[in-house]
């Protein structure tokens, strides 16, 4: 069920790790170290992938290596949004990735790509075309992101503010399908591809769309799937009953898992992006999720544990 275990998402991006907080990015370096190593001590077969740059940044990746923390992972992740945020053309995605691949030997996977439908819903349409054709075969993993649109009514995990208009609300618009369940162009074009480039869908707490969002992907004939596991919901009443039925739901495919988002009251500061108080926390948080989904010993149809 789980191919790959991710450790955070987008730290070099300020809506997911407070640079205040860890300017020289040492505290995320030994926190990396740290939940590589518990993953690998419970399930060695399992790829660790280090969380999705955004942005696409060589000079971060040799940081990072410098201190250590690649030697703990086994693949390097970029996230681009060319016609939504990033300052590059969609045309320069291959040379995005040649960027990476300059500067490490490990493979470069595309964990978040997308088009937003915000100004038009023919463009989202064209851009699921442009970027299958740019990116297939280019990266051995490429999730299109996003299955859904983020309903309005929730809250984008984002640096942006509202009073910044289309930054802030092209988050909302990333799905093939609106809110409300209703297909988009871009999904008929989207499953051409489906099985070659995957999709990723992040999974709120007791989200009401998981067993819709199953269905969909089967008849699209999705293959793999990018989610997520947050630390901090770890901590909410019925936890492990809400990740044991997400991970239940997607038990059809080959799944991505990123293990993100401090709990308020373990972080420096109360965030989700804040560093964690004690690093050895969100690594046995890791090999918690690993022992419990992913155990090295245990068919496929075993993967859920006792608790």
């Amino acid at each position: 069920m789980i191919e790959a275990a991710k450790i955070w998402n987008e730290p070099n991006n300020k809506s997911h790790w407070d640079p205040n907080l860890d300017p020289e990015w040492d505290r995320f370096a030994q926190m990396t170290r740290l939940a590589g190593q518990a993953i690998a001590a419970e399930n060695g077969g399992l790829t660790r992938v280090l969380g999705g740059l955004s942005p696409i940044d060589p000079a971060f990746v040799q940081r990072l290596d410098r201190k250590g923390a690649l030697d703990h992972v086994d693949v390097l992740a970029v996230h681009g949004f060319p016609l939504d945020w990033n300052l590059w053309a969609i045309d320069e995605w291959p040379q995005k990735i040649a960027e990476i691949r300059a500067v490490t030997s490990k493979p470069v996977w595309v964990t978040e790509v997308g088009v937003s439908s915000f100004g038009s819903e023919e463009v989202q349409a064209w851009g699921v075309k442009k970027t299958a054709e740019l990116l297939i075969g280019q990266a051995p993993r490429i999730h299109w992101y996003s299955l859904y649109d983020l309903p309005k009514t929730w809250e984008a995990t984002t640096r942006h503010k509202e009073a910044e208009g289309s930054s802030y609300y092209r988050h909302f618009h990333m799905g093939l399908l609106r809110a409300d369940g209703a297909p988009k162009p871009g999904l008929e074009v989207y499953a051409d591809y489906a099985a070659e480039m995957g999709l990723c869908q992040w999974f709120h707490f007791q989200d009401h769309r998981i067993d819709a969002a199953a269905g969909w992907m089967k008849r699209l004939g999705v293959r793999h799937l990018r989610t997520g596991l947050s630390w901090a919901d770890s901590f909410r009443p019925d936890a492990l009953a809400w990740f044991d039925r997400q991970m239940e739901a997607l038990a059809e495919f080959e799944v991505t898992v990123t293990f993100c988002f401090t709990p308020e009251h373990r972080g420096i500061e109360p965030h989700h992006t804040s560093p964690p108080q004690a690093a050895e926390e969100f690594a046995e948080f890791c090999a918690q999720m690993v022992r419990r989904y992913a155990p090295a010993s245990a068919p496929r149809a075993q993967a859920f544990a006792a608790g």
